[in-house]
């Protein structure tokens, strides 16, 4: 697209032209600082690179050409809204902007200041007239995941009418009931929106679609426990944050282009780093784009990251859903037992968390963990210390980190992360 392309398409959505410029002179410097002067890359990083240089272009151009084929948008803020379900009903299904520090002072009108950066940030983006994705939108979905997110959604609600969707706490029988109603409330409103039916091969394709995009990310994420590593930890968050926006086809066969480039790096010993640097998993909150500081900090400081448990990771890949189901009965509950298996911190109690945690990192070959969250994220934080006692019982070591999106701490984290990585070589 040119320039001037871009404008006009800006222009409609009612962007604030001269703040989001700005938005993206400052993206497009962090993203050079950060992934383009990186050694070594694979040639399929080229895939990466295009989908971020075009985030707020060509893909917004694609969604503005669906709508116009009477398609709808679908923003969601979390993995909990079955994606199957939206596909099934041939609408688009888009992450929404809330990796970053924008409009901060606009969003603290509507909560309060100590609220966590991911909300601020989703709530900021729409208040300055900053992410096409949202301005795009036919249908904006909340979840009830955490009390800052449900409280937020009530004053977002005022400036961009929110479908929430209510989501256990608890992985009792009568939450499973609970979550089943949702998923059916979802899927009739979703027919609503769309004006279409949505029929069991219809739901059995928009299934499949979505297990072979998490398929395609369950290969990276195994390949990524080879020695030397063959990806760093930046590139291989960036491809799990582009699944929430682009075509998943399209992504799933790239993804797959890549892990084959992979396999032939493993093959020839090619890391990313030496085989003896230190490998580490991060644990936690999600990273939403462009949200890249901690695993920058990391990855200069001689370590090289090699999984992620979180949303923008394992968490929201780990499970599929089962296929075999042919009626409209069996799938909806394969897609409630799927969904119900993510451990999201919001649950109590969440023991398959730990486990999880553990788990991956044996299997990424982790040699220590650092657990990440949010400043004001009280479910993240609290299960840090769970997670930390499971860890010590497995004899890996934990650094737990608080931040938000700022850059006022780099420094500091940059200390602790290099004291960290010099007690693991």
């Amino acid at each position: 697209m040119t320039d001037s392309a871009h404008r006009e398409m800006w222009e409609k959505l009612d962007l604030d032209l001269e703040a989001h410029n700005a938005l993206l002179e400052v993206l497009g410097k962090f993203y050079g600082d950060i992934y383009m002067s990186q050694q070594n890359r694979l040639q399929g990083a080229e895939y990466l690179d295009f989908v971020l240089s075009e985030i707020h272009g060509l893909r917004i151009k694609e969604l503005r050409e669906a709508q116009a084929e009477g398609r709808k948008v679908v923003g969601t803020f979390c993995v909990f809204v079955p994606e199957e379900i939206t596909l099934a009903a041939d609408a688009v299904h888009v992450g929404l902007c809330a990796g970053a520090e924008a409009g901060t002072e606009l969003a603290e009108q509507l909560v309060p200041r100590n609220t966590c950066a991911l909300i601020k940030s989703f709530i900021g983006f729409k208040m300055a007239k900053l992410c096409p994705y949202t301005e795009s939108c036919d249908m904006i979905v909340g979840e009830t995941t955490c009390d800052g997110k449900k409280k937020a959604y009530e004053a977002f609600n005022e400036i961009a009418p929110t479908y929430i969707m209510e989501v256990p706490q608890t992985k009792t029988g009568a939450a499973r009931a609970l979550w089943k109603s949702e998923v059916l409330r979802y899927l009739a409103e979703i027919e609503k929106l769309t004006g279409r039916t949505i029929t069991p091969e219809k739901l059995k394709q928009g299934i499949r679609t979505v297990n072979a995009k998490r398929q395609a990310l369950q290969r990276l994420t195994a390949l990524r426990a080879a020695n030397p590593a063959p990806i760093s930890g930046r590139d291989a968050l960036l491809v799990n944050q582009i699944s929430f926006y682009d075509d998943p086809a399209r992504f799933t066969a790239k993804i797959n282009e890549l892990c084959d480039e992979l396999e032939k790096r493993i093959e020839a010993k090619d890391g990313i780093a030496p085989a003896k640097t230190p490998r580490l998993l991060l644990s936690g909150c999600p990273m939403a784009v462009p949200n890249w500081k901690l695993p920058y900090v990391v990855e200069s400081a001689g370590a090289v990251i090699v999984g992620e448990e979180s949303c923008i990771g394992t968490r929201n890949t780990r499970d599929l859903v089962d296929e075999s189901g042919e009626t409209m009965d069996e799938m909806i509950d394969a897609l409630v037992d799927r969904y119900l298996r993510i451990d999201c911190a919001c649950f109590t109690p969440n023991s398959e968390r730990l486990d999880n945690v553990a788990e991956l990192a044996k299997a990424t070959h982790a040699d220590g963990v650092i657990h990440y969250s949010l400043l004001f994220c009280q479910p993240y934080s609290h299960e840090a210390l769970k997670v930390d006692k499971t860890l010590a019982a497995e004899g890996i070591p934990m650094l737990s980190i608080e931040t938000d999106y700022s850059m006022e701490d780099v420094e500091q984290l940059k200390t602790r992360v290099e004291a960290f990585v010099e007690t693991l070589a």
